[in-house]
């Protein structure tokens, strides 16, 4: 996928209580999380297409701590679909 796509989708669908994503990838199996938008890198990492994101086996520790050794970097173009998912798996 593209920036203006995954943008998109983050802008119109990701928002509020609905934040939970799963994200199908090209070569990999799916991951469930939530993109990170409010960082200090954001707008540099998502004009080259890639995006922090925290998984949802590290969502607890991160909502507790903000921290983003909690979050993992992936390649937007890696992606094939997003979905909202009401729980995180």
């Amino acid at each position: 996928m593209n920036t203006e796509q995954i943008q998109g989708f983050l802008s119109t669908k990701a928002t509020g209580k609905n934040k939970y994503v799963k994200i199908d990838f090209k070569t990999r199996q799916s991951v469930y999380g939530m993109f990170v938008t409010e960082t200090h890198d954001y707008k540099d990492l998502s004009s080259k297409n890639f995006w922090r994101i925290v998984t949802s086996k590290n969502l607890e520790d991160y909502n507790k701590s903000k921290s983003l050794s909690f979050t993992r970097i992936f390649n937007g173009t890696e992606f094939t679909k997003l979905s909202l998912t009401e729980a995180v798996k």
